[in-house]
């Protein structure tokens, strides 16, 4: 059996292929922005913040209750997930609730899970 080798055994580039896939590609500028998201959800307690607002809208004490965290911490996470765009809130009195930003939050969720379940 013959061992695979990534390396090409002669250098031969498919020009037209290459030109094509450039052309298609996202600005730098894009591929940063879309780097940064997948790294917020790169925390699991921001993930488990995302999952139960994925079901309801919460607000920190509800979420530091869920979570069996200090409302700081669940606070500073939230403070990333605002500005990731990823949860929006609402005042009522006193009060914040929190939900997901849009439904493409939870499609991301979605996929992300039917992905490690197959």
């Amino acid at each position: 059996m013959k061992e695979f080798n990534d390396n090409c055994e002669y250098i031969h580039v498919h020009e037209e292929t290459v030109k094509v896939v450039r052309k298609n590609m996202s600005t730098e500028d894009k591929l940063y922005k879309l780097s940064d998201l997948y790294k917020v959800f790169g925390d699991k307690t921001r993930v488990k913040i995302l999952m139960a607002l994925s079901s309801a809208e919460l607000c920190v004490c509800d979420i530091a209750t869920l979570l069996e965290m200090t409302q700081s911490a669940i606070s500073h996470q939230l403070k990333l997930l605002r500005s990731s765009h990823l949860v929006k809130y609402r005042k009522e009195g006193k009060s914040a609730f929190y939900s997901l930003a849009d439904d493409h939050v939870r499609t991301i969720i979605t996929q992300g899970l039917e992905h490690i379940e197959e």
